[in-house]
């Protein structure tokens, strides 16, 4: 059965900062930049570890892209675990297993420890994202849903552009104490630590209910959904949720398929393009992902306010998904036609800028539409992005060795194309406990 509702949101912003919630989300976003660190020092360390192991080009392409199997097909397991758990306790333990696999990859010896280690990375991180999305469901008010999953992201994208130099800078200090410890080693055991630490400090300060932390308010109790209180739930409605949220994980395999290659292939193509070298090119490439610092952001302040000013929640994220998917495809497409250093990376920068105002409402929508499981349908969206991490550095490489350049950002901009229509059309609805759902 389907009912419509008038959805209707707060004339100002509920505050974020200020309530005990601010700590939360502050505490996610460290969470979001580190796993962002974790994910990409083995490409800035990628060079030593060839050499350390002896491995071949093609090894180590096996041992990054091994992360991408275990993330991609546990997202939705992942994220009812996390649900049925607790954030509390499911993020402590990713936390430290997360840590645990980082550590590991600094004491790999070849190619199987090495996978091995990346494997398991990729199996905790799988959960991660959507556990945390079940968390900020129970703090956060609906009508800021937007707004958090950009804070969270916008870390996430500050991690990977310092990735480099965080990884960097250990590397050379480890090297430099010249101990049995090779610096890229050294590397990984403290970031893996980091890891862990942030998973003492999340089960020290964070509850799974907001009235049973003892420092907050009253008046912040009555601004979080009363229903998500309760410390059990209903079980989770597969089928009414698979059918609303398939949409979103096709828009979000789109999106995922462009965010990878600027994540993977950037560099490469700076390099081979214009002859850059390695501190040119890693320059022009901190650049362009900066700016998804402030898309990610502007994203989700942009769809909130939307969401405020019209009431009507599908125009709002859809809105946002139109203008992030079109305007990325329409910034990216200078590449097909154009060989001028300056303007590329105006385009790329511009590109990845609307691309990323797209991720904070591809996560809001899960919490809109289902929060009593914003884990399980997080994490059935989010597999769209696990599956193109899969596809798209495989294809967009195979495409780059036999055509060149020009027509894998073609496939790319086909891919934004298709996800803008499939976004336009989509009408997800409000799965309720009671066997109802309504329209958004």
């Amino acid at each position: 059965m389907t009912t419509t509702q008038e959805h209707s949101a707060p004339a100002t912003a509920s505050p974020i900062f200020g309530r005990m919630r601010g700590r939360v989300v502050l505490l996610l976003c460290i969470m979001y930049a580190i796993s962002y660190i974790d994910r990409t020092n083995i490409s800035t360390a990628g060079p030593t570890i060839m050499k350390a192991l002896h491995l071949s080009s093609g090894e180590f392409g096996v041992a990054v892209a091994a992360f991408s199997i275990p993330y991609a097909l546990l997202q939705v397991f992942g994220g009812n675990l996390g649900e049925r758990v607790g954030p509390r306790r499911a993020l402590f333990w990713i936390g430290v297993l997360w840590g645990v696999a980082t550590i590991a990859t600094g004491f790999s010896v070849g190619l199987l420890s090495l996978v091995g280690a990346r494997l398991l990375l990729g199996l905790t991180e799988s959960a991660a994202f959507p556990t945390a999305t079940s968390a900020m469901a129970r703090w956060v008010p609906p009508d800021r849903n937007g707004f958090v999953q950009g804070i969270v992201h916008s870390a996430s994208r500050l991690g990977n552009a310092a990735a480099p130099l965080i990884v960097g800078g250990l590397i050379v200090w480890g090297d430099s104490l010249g101990g049995p410890i090779a610096g890229w080693q050294v590397s990984f055991i403290l970031v893996g630590v980091l890891s862990a630490l942030w998973a003492v400090l999340w089960a020290a300060f964070f509850r799974d209910r907001p009235q049973d932390y003892p420092k907050i308010t009253s008046q912040e109790l009555s601004e979080i959904p009363r229903e998500l209180e309760k410390a059990a739930r209903p079980p989770v409605p597969w089928k009414r949720l698979i059918r609303t949220m398939l949409p979103v994980t096709i828009v979000d395999f789109g999106y995922g398929w462009t965010l990878w290659v600027f994540l993977t292939w950037i560099p490469g193509f700076l390099a081979d393009s214009y002859g850059l070298a390695l501190s040119t090119y890693a320059l022009f490439t901190t650049f362009v992902l900066l700016a998804g610092v402030v898309g990610d952001t502007a994203g989700g302040v942009f769809g909130d306010r939307l969401l405020r000013r019209t009431g009507n929640l599908r125009f709002a994220r859809r809105t946002v998904l139109l203008v992030g998917l079109i305007g990325s495809l329409v910034c990216l497409s200078p590449l097909l036609f154009v060989h001028n250093l300056p303007v590329v990376t105006v385009a790329l920068s511009l590109s990845f800028f609307f691309l990323e105002l797209c991720n904070a409402t591809l996560w809001a929508i899960p919490m809109d539409v289902a929060p009593e499981w914003s884990g399980t349908a997080s994490g059935m969206m989010n597999t769209g992005f696990g599956l193109a991490g899969i596809f798209s550095p495989i294809l967009f490489g195979v495409l780059v060795d036999t055509t060149g350049w020009q027509w894998p950002f073609a496939a790319s901009v086909a891919l934004l194309a298709g996800a803008a229509v499939v976004a336009g059309f989509m009408k997800p609805k409000r799965v309720l406990p009671n066997g109802v759902s309504e329209d958004l």
